[in-house]
């Protein structure tokens, strides 16, 4: 979700509805005047089919951004604690004494290390990317990694909050169909 995306989202209000594009479900207010649309030709079936393929659409996008919530509530502890062990490295580069510390070898494994005082750290990029970078350059890059993994957060977190409200129209939209369906039956019984 980058800055760029903005441009896509409607406005309602001056508050975004979706940072991510999601189609908003429009509220069956007059059913009777639903059902007579050409699109729908007054088919129940048809209309019920449309509206649980939306609900269906709906479960999808709410999979992927919890997927993409998870992964960026993990990843941002991570980087505030690369982002602390720079400023240690930053606050020790001028000592004459080496930094006892332990490092993550792997889960639950760690390991001691003697550092020397330094000026130079490796970042981890992703894609086993590492890249060397001057202490101040690894801080600057942290913190704006940081900001815009919190700032995705919030958009994923307004996202699915947005979501939730298209499940529920949608499922009140297939409800008021489908009773609607069900007073026309009887009605035809009836007479």
């Amino acid at each position: 979700m980058e800055e760029g995306t903005n441009n896509l989202e409607t406005k309602l209000g001056g508050e975004k509805k979706s940072y991510a594009g999601i189609p908003e479900a429009d509220f069956v207010e007059d059913v009777d005047a639903f059902m007579a649309k050409p699109d729908n030709e007054g088919s129940v079936d048809k209309v019920l089919k449309k509206l649980d393929e939306q609900h269906s659409k709906y479960k999808f996008m709410e999979c992927n951004l919890s997927n993409k919530r998870r992964r960026l509530r993990t990843q941002i502890p991570e980087l505030e604690r690369s982002l602390e062990m720079i400023e240690k490295l930053q606050a020790e580069k001028n000592s004459s004494q080496d930094l006892e510390t332990q490092f993550l070898l792997s889960e639950q494994v760690f390991a001691r290390a003697l550092v020397p005082p330094t000026n130079k750290v490796c970042l981890w990029l992703g894609a086993n990317v590492m890249l060397e970078y001057m202490l101040d350059d690894a801080q600057e890059l942290l913190v704006k990694n940081i900001e815009a993994a919190k700032r995705n957060l919030s958009y994923l977190e307004h996202d699915l909050d947005f979501l939730r409200d298209q499940f529920t129209t949608t499922e009140v939209n297939m409800a008021r169909v489908y009773n609607w369906d069900v007073k026309r039956r009887q009605a035809m019984k009836s007479t």
